[in-house]
């Protein structure tokens, strides 16, 4: 539980100082923009994306193989199946000669096709202000154009990659896999386009689907309401929200409180945690529209229940790399140790909870919140993606034994695939933050933030956390005074901060932030350094159950690749779903135990050398999760005192 195409896309983002990137819209962004702004007192707000830059690291390294993927992708194949539903498209043998399908979830005959088209029109928009490299502009400005096209074809302003019927099927509540799901990434896509790539025809095309959707459900009864909702519907009413943020349009504010699912949200109002074994990744969204509500008619109802929601998640539901969820459910914690599965951790869940961090700590800038945060960007996000190929898992399994299972590059399309294109697209957009007061730092990532307003440029410089110092230089036009925030983070103790070399007093303590106030002047340079250590986290039912951090990082132990058998560590296409039912033939043999000192857990592992790299006395080679690819591990042991 936690507490508190390829050389093409190198060589443009090569050409600029590095990356960054968001999904949603916090307090802060897109000035001039919306209509509706944020009337929530906030206690610090974010940077635009166009203003943070990442430099060399690991996370800029997963982001060039995501970006490399996802360029690769052919905008004719994303618009193949719009384009056969409107028919707009017409080829010999029904295209094959000239379009290569995409397969998987995007498969033409799979009801949710078309999501990974929403998932990319953000993916691109956000690469494009994080870079400003014109081969993300261009990607985007293709399929928008494309997409519009379609929306003409279809009339009415329906957009989809599949008939409308289906929509009608969901609201007769008859069988079907998420239609809205589905749209809400087309929503997104077409929203973040016009926020972060300034694509003026996204706004107009998403806001034609915003007055079909009002035209379709206004005339609809509160039982069909009620009855439709039932359905998997993803976040779309936090896309209303932000539609109705942008335009000011009062139809796409009544959308999203349609879509309230009261018998999801309600229990929450209640303050109860009635979470049950419904959907974990079904529940997240529902909770981050409230949190847009808040934000933007500062309803106190919404505050509570996004909050209460958030720590009930951390301090309940949450394993120690910060992912949640078995087989994509929720579970009685009271039975946590049981549910070390292979089908723990889906990502899209993580992929949520970091968004809905993100409002909270805007609106409390409680270092808690950035403690969670960098666990589960570290453990689970980091380490989603395969650095050998690209592709990305589904799950994290938690499992004794078990491996990572990847996606394929042309037959997967998975949910978490979509987020995961996201996902790695987006890793300096919770760095920093700021408000009247000064600047604060969250993350320890090699990254540069311009703070225009004060004529500020902050540069961070890091190995961490292989090393347990980061330094920072500022540049400043003039001399600027304000203050400099640095997350003083609850894993770590006797902190040291130096300032142009001299010794600052710390007088703050773990799980806070470190101010330091002055007139700074360029070049000016900051030291701080956060020492680590190894602990032990038991699951909440059975001590004896533990994984090993070391400060913010889970370690696993290695154990092999005995057993595995090709196409693994990679997902059969030939089988349906195979993640779900994977089957990881995990020796009988295995040992998942391990000695322990309980009174120095500290003497448990010995460091190898510079690299994050630990062995223990009976032979364990142990590094960080994110590490540990294409072989089997050991997250949590079944401890033996020593």
């Amino acid at each position: 539980m936690i507490m508190n195409k390829k050389s093409l896309v190198a060589i443009a983002l090569l050409a600029v100082s590095a990356i960054s990137s968001a999904q949603s819209v916090y307090p802060g962004q897109h000035q001039g923009k919306m209509k509706k702004e944020t009337v929530a007192p906030v206690r610090v707000e974010s940077f635009d994306l166009k203003d943070v830059r990442l430099l060399p690291s690991r996370f800029r390294d997963n982001m060039l193989r995501d970006s490399a993927w996802m360029t690769s992708i052919d905008v004719s194949r994303l618009l193949h199946s719009f384009r056969t539903n409107a028919g707009v498209f017409a080829g010999r043998e029904g295209g094959y000669m000239t379009v290569k399908k995409l397969g998987g979830w995007e498969s033409l005959d799979c009801e949710l096709r078309g999501h990974i088209t929403g998932h990319l029109l953000s993916a691109y928009a956000l690469m494009y202000a994080a870079t400003g490299s014109e081969i993300f502009k261009l990607k985007g400005d293709s399929l928008v154009n494309g997409l519009t096209e379609v929306q003409n074809a279809l009339k009415g302003g329906y957009l989809s990659a599949f008939p409308e019927e289906l929509i009608n099927r969901n609201i007769r509540g008859k069988s079907v896999w998420a239609p809205w799901y589905t749209l809400h990434k087309l929503y997104s896509g077409l929203i973040d386009q016009y926020l972060y790539a300034d694509n003026q025809q996204a706004l107009k095309t998403v806001t034609k689907m915003g007055d079909w959707a009002y035209n379709k459900l206004k005339p609809l009864s509160e039982e069909t309401r009620k009855l439709m909702i039932r359905n998997e519907f993803g976040g779309v009413n936090e896309s209303f929200y932000n539609l109705y943020a942008i335009t000011g349009d009062e139809r796409y504010r009544w959308l999203a409180e349609y879509f309230y699912h009261n018998d999801v949200i309600d229990p929450l109002k209640e303050l109860r945690d009635d979470l049950g074994t419904k959907h974990t990744n079904t529940f997240i969204p529902k909770v981050i529209a409230e949190a847009r509500n808040y934000e933007l008619t500062e309803n106190e109802t919404s505050k509570k229940l996004s909050e209460f929601f958030w720590h009930t998640m951390i301090d309940h539901h949450t394993f120690a790399p910060g992912c949640s969820s078995d087989k994509e459910h929720f579970f009685d914690p009271k039975k946590f140790s049981k549910h070390l599965t292979g089908y723990t951790g889906e990502t899209c869940c993580t992929y949520n909870m970091l968004k809905l961090s993100r409002h909270l700590f805007c609106w409390t800038g409680d270092s808690s919140i950035a403690d969670y945060y960098e666990r589960a960007l570290y453990n689970h996000i980091l380490g989603q993606q395969d650095p050998e190929t690209g592709m990305v898992t589904y799950f994290l399994p938690l499992l004794s034994g078990s491996h990572k299972l990847y996606s394929t590059k042309e037959n997967s399309f998975w949910c978490c695939v979509g987020s995961g294109f996201e996902n790695h697209a987006k890793y300096g957009e919770a760095i920093y933050y700021h408000n009247n007061q000064g600047i604060y730092v969250n993350l320890f990532i090699p990254s540069q933030v311009t703070w225009k307003e004060k004529g500020l440029t902050l540069l961070q410089e890091t190995e961490f956390p292989k090393e347990e110092t980061t330094r920072f230089t500022i540049r400043a036009e003039k001399p600027v005074r304000t203050t400099v925030y640095l997350r003083y983070p609850s894993w770590s103790k006797k902190a040291e901060v130096l300032v142009n070399g001299k010794k600052v007093a710390v007088k703050q303590k773990p799980g806070s932030y470190i101010a330091i106030t002055r007139d700074w002047k360029d070049n000016d340079r900051i030291s701080a350094t956060y020492p680590m250590q190894i602990a032990l986290e038991a699951t909440p039912d059975n001590p004896n159950k533990v994984a090993l951090l070391y400060g913010p990082l889970v370690l696993a132990g290695e154990r092999g690749t005995e057993g595995m058998q090709a196409p693994a560590p990679f997902s059969n296409p030939a089988l349906y779903n195979d993640y779900y039912t994977y089957n990881f033939h995990v020796p009988a043999d295995l040992r998942t135990s391990l000695k322990v000192d309980m009174k120095h857990p500290e003497r448990t592992l010995q460091r190898t050398g510079k690299e994050l790299e630990f062995t223990t006395e009976q032979g364990d080679v142990i590094r960080p999760l994110y590490d540990l690819h294409h072989q089997r591990y050991v997250v949590y042991w079944d401890l033996q005192s020593k």
